[in-house]
């Protein structure tokens, strides 16, 4: 108790300062003679005092700049969520919250980054559902995506939809199945990339449903609703945000969503589950995580202020228009998320032999 008493006394000013200065330097300099002298009042008192040492002793968060990286290039969602967050989080500490976008291989270059940085709150990360694909597609991923890496919010989740180009006569999923089953292999879909959870998402349906498709990868969401817009690609799968503006403009015809539910900005969309698949659901999803081994005091502390930015009015306002499903659950729920989805995903890659470049 001596050795607490004197770092108490030594880093607590309001305490050091509301008793006799003789009595505060006595106390640092020679602890173990104080507890002897000092009466039993006074030792309650103290005792009482230590118990709330922690808190007073801790530095506060943050006291200087945090970093967020965004583990994907400017301009698409997951730096749209760092931005608003940061934004927010900016306003309501007083602090800066950089965003910081290191974007390549899946995401895992900016994740590496984050795992590799002091759990010291300073460092933080803003990863997308590629983040729980990459262990299976990635060989010698440079960090432990269960052990290096502290779960901190689920920011929100998304649906994805299956479009046609209006020329194309698919008006239906079911319409697409038939054709498959018809001409095996025949029937193109083009997603953002290979491995990307379109990609994933196609092969465990026609796994399911014993046909094949023919996927067509592309760089992003960018090329790929070019081509779809185009009628390079008959048919394309992608988040709800990418694809609706395609669809409000007439050019791309919303024929399924992967949520259990009708997505009310694609009318006219049966979810899979209502198309042949009963059950069958697949999403997208944003979380925050900092480097390993963060101590739970501050993870909470930072859980807390991103609690604080995602119920911003602004910042919900600006996800929503995304077409992301806002949750804000702990760390614990993203780190169950992230395990489930690992098992998942690893056995339709397994199954499809599916090779990060495919």
């Amino acid at each position: 108790m001596s050795a607490q008493l004197a770092r108490f006394v030594r880093y607590t000013p309001t305490l050091r300062y509301a008793i006799d200065r003789p009595v505060a330097h006595a106390i640092v300099q020679n602890p173990e003679n104080f507890v002897k002298m000092m009466p039993m009042s006074v030792a309650l008192l103290i005792a009482l005092a230590l118990l709330f040492a922690p808190a007073v002793d801790a530095q506060p968060w943050p006291a200087k700049p945090v970093k967020i990286i965004a583990v994907f290039p400017p301009g698409g969602s997951v730096d749209q969520v760092a931005r608003a967050l940061a934004q927010q989080m900016s306003l309501q500490t007083g602090q800066s919250f950089v965003v910081d976008n290191r974007g390549g291989a899946s995401g895992s270059i900016g994740t590496a980054a984050v795992a590799k940085a002091e759990p010291d709150g300073y460092t933080l990360g803003v990863v997308f559902d590629t983040h729980a694909v990459n262990p299976s597609l990635i060989p010698n991923l440079p960090f432990d995506t269960l052990k290096d890496l502290t779960p901190l919010m689920l920011v929100g989740t998304g649906a994805m939809a299956l479009v046609a180009n209006v020329a194309q006569p698919y008006k239906s999923f079911k319409d697409v199945v038939a054709a498959a089953k018809a001409k095996p292999g025949t029937v193109a879909y083009g997603t953002i990339g290979a491995g990307s959870l379109g990609h994933l998402t196609m092969a465990q349906l026609g796994n399911q449903l014993g046909v094949e498709f023919n996927h067509v990868p592309y760089r992003g969401g960018g090329p790929l609703m070019n081509d779809a817009i185009g009628n390079q690609v008959p048919l394309a799968i992608g988040s709800v945000f990418l694809v609706s503006p395609h669809v409000t403009s007439g050019r791309l015809r919303a024929i399924a969503v992967t949520s259990l539910k009708p997505d009310p900005s694609l009318p006219g969309a049966e979810p899979i589950a209502a198309q042949g698949v009963p059950g069958f659901e697949a999403y997208t999803w944003w979380g925050v995580f900092g480097p390993g081994n963060i101590p739970a005091p501050l993870a909470k502390r930072i859980y807390d202020e991103l609690t604080t930015a995602i119920n911003a009015p602004a910042v919900r306002e600006k996800l929503v228009a995304q077409g992301i499903e806002v949750s804000g659950a702990p760390g614990s729920e993203l780190d169950a998320l992230v395990r489930k989805e690992m098992a998942r995903w690893a056995k339709v890659i397994k199954d499809n032999n599916i090779k990060s470049g495919d």
